[in-house]
């Protein structure tokens, strides 16, 4: 029997900012700004977080998410959900019936 190898994918992880208005009333009860929760996420300038903010954006890389959670005390899943992007070019199209 004959192994084949499994289809190259090209997926990315990445988090979804589930709701912006908690994000801001978390940063707002422990007095955290959006320069500082950027610094703690990695990022040299708070532009980005501001478009998180904002509603301007809803995705970032796994690492900031971790450490922005990490450094507001809460679980990653109260702030964030997973979702992979599978850009799968290999997969053949299905015909219509």
């Amino acid at each position: 029997m004959k192994l084949q190898a499994a289809p190259r994918t090209n997926s990315e992880i990445y988090m979804l900012l589930k709701d912006r208005k908690q994000l801001a009333k978390l940063m707002v009860i422990q007095g955290v700004s959006a320069r500082q929760l950027a610094r703690a996420a990695g990022w040299r300038s708070h532009s980005y977080m501001n478009r998180l903010l904002a509603g301007d954006v809803r995705t970032l890389s796994t690492d900031p998410a971790l450490r922005i959670a990490h450094y507001l005390g809460v679980g990653v899943d109260d702030l964030f959900l997973v979702k992979v992007s599978n850009d799968d070019v290999s997969t053949p199209h299905r015909k219509a019936s």
